[in-house]
């Protein structure tokens, strides 16, 4: 047993936060560092000349743009001045709804033709060749159905965010062990428990990878459709502040689709930790 002098030299442990922070600041360099550089090299660019002002905005300017779009600063960016909260609500709303009526339908779909033989034969052949039909393609047909509004864009992002994550799901629930279906029916699961107990959980990894896939997809398809068959969002300021030559505008209309893009792909690594919990530590993955 220590003695209490010796129990006093001991030094104490250090409280849990000040031993998380340096680990995670080193992190944030680790995620920060290849951006800055990316932009330094960019603002060195910039200002050496090669390229005029007007075509290539320093990023000093671009962010100077943002910063009027998003609070109105000096109006610079005249008639956008104060508006980006509006136009990115415009776009995220699109995502949104496109992106919810593609996932569900997918994953159920998708179930479908990976369970049942019927349903592959059937089905399975008809989107296989819909599928390599680009979605931009549609946008003709998805103005004429739908007209100028907000259902033209959200079809097209449906598009572009379906096929992932039918791919997906038909490749998870395919790839579920047997022995795992084997075990469930020796105890008496019936086809609804088989299918909500072992097979949507077994193939949840593989879906997960396609909705974040579609994510992206569906970010790139609002943009484009609201190039040309809607009047607001991130999209129809790029493409407007195009034709106006204000390429600080379409710059930082890019960069807020990206960091839009980014956070919304990380709400979902978050929700797949939180759902695949199951995996820390088990897999490469959850290291």
């Amino acid at each position: 047993m220590a003695s209490a002098t010796e129990t006093a030299a001991l030094p104490e442990a250090a409280p849990a936060p000040a031993r998380r922070l340096p680990r995670r600041l080193v992190a944030f360099a680790e995620r920060a560092a290849l951006p800055l550089l990316l932009v330094a090299g960019w603002e060195a660019f910039a200002r050496s000349g090669a390229l005029p002002a007007a075509l290539l905005p320093a990023p000093t300017t671009v962010l100077h743009a943002l910063g009027d779009w998003l609070l109105g600063l000096d109006e610079s960016t005249q008639t956008y001045s104060g508006h980006w909260v509006p136009d990115a609500l415009a776009s995220l709303t699109r995502v949104a709804a496109g992106y919810a009526i593609a996932s569900v339908s997918a994953i159920l779909i998708g179930i479908a033709i990976g369970w049942w033989r019927l349903v592959e034969r059937t089905v399975e052949p008809t989107l296989q060749m819909l599928r390599p039909i680009p979605p931009v393609s549609w946008i003709p047909l998805a103005i004429i159905w739908f007209g100028i509004a907000d259902k033209p864009a959200i079809f097209l992002v449906f598009l572009g965010a379906f096929f992932p994550v039918l791919m997906n799901t038909i490749h998870g629930v395919r790839g579920v062990d047997r022995n795992l279906i084997r075990a469930g029916s020796m105890m008496g699961a019936s086809e609804r428990q088989l299918l909500t107990d072992i097979v949507l959980p077994a193939a949840l990894p593989s879906i997960f990878s396609g909705l974040r896939i579609a994510i992206g997809s569906a970010w790139m398809l609002t943009v484009t459709a609201e190039m040309v068959a809607v009047k607001s969002g991130l999209g129809y300021v790029l493409w407007d502040s195009y034709y106006f030559l204000r390429y600080d505008i379409v710059l930082a209309a890019m960069i807020s689709i990206g960091l839009l893009g980014y956070l919304s792909d990380l709400g979902l690594k978050a929700l797949m930790a939180s759902v695949l919990h199951w995996q820390k530590g088990t897999t490469v993955q959850g290291r």
